[in-house]
C-alpha cells in the first residue's frame, strides 16, 4: 500500500478541474466535540489554496470558536496545535470566517464585545440558506 502524506500522487489525481468553485463550510461543532474543530480549517486551507472561494459559517456551537478565549485555548488533541492557529492559516490562506447571529445569544456570545479579530462578518440565517444555494459544494462539520 501506497501512503502520500499530502495530496494524490501524480498517478492518482482526481481533480483537475481548474474552474474556481465556491466551498461552504458549515461549522457547528465547538468546544464540546474538540476533536472536530480543526480539520474544518485544515480543510478550507487547502481549498483556498487550489483557487476556491471558501466560507466558514459557524453556526451552533461552533459560535463558540469565534468568542474571545474559546479558540485560543483549545487544540482538537491534547499536544496539538491551538483552533486560532488553524483558523489564521486558514484566513492567511483566502477563507472568509462568517459568525451566525440568531446563534450567539444561545452561547452568551456578544457580537460587539466577544468576537476574535478573525471574524470576517457577522451575518443572519439568510445568508447562510444564500450560501448554500449558491456554493458549488456544501460540508458540515
Amino acid at each position: 500500500m501506497k501512503i502520500y502524506s499530502v495530496g494524490v500522487s501524480m498517478s492518482d489525481q482526481r481533480y483537475l478541474d481548474n474552474d474556481e468553485q465556491d466551498v461552504l463550510i458549515i461549522m457547528t461543532s465547538g468546544p464540546s466535540t474538540r476533536s472536530r474543530c480543526a480539520t474544518p480549517f485544515f480543510v478550507g486551507s487547502i481549498l483556498a489554496a487550489m483557487d476556491a472561494n471558501v466560507n466558514i459559517f459557524f453556526t451552533m456551537e461552533g459560535v463558540l470558536l469565534a468568542k474571545k478565549g474559546v479558540a485560543e485555548n483549545l487544540t482538537a488533541m491534547d499536544g496539538g496545535k491551538l483552533i486560532i492557529d488553524f483558523m489564521r492559516d486558514a484566513k492567511s490562506a483566502g477563507v472568509r470566517l462568517v459568525a451566525c447571529l440568531p446563534a450567539m445569544p444561545g452561547y452568551e456570545v456578544d457580537p460587539n464585545m466577544d468576537l476574535i479579530d478573525e471574524i470576517d462578518e457577522v451575518v443572519g440565517g439568510g445568508v447562510l440558506a444564500d450560501l448554500i444555494l449558491s456554493s458549488d459544494k456544501v460540508i458540515s462539520f
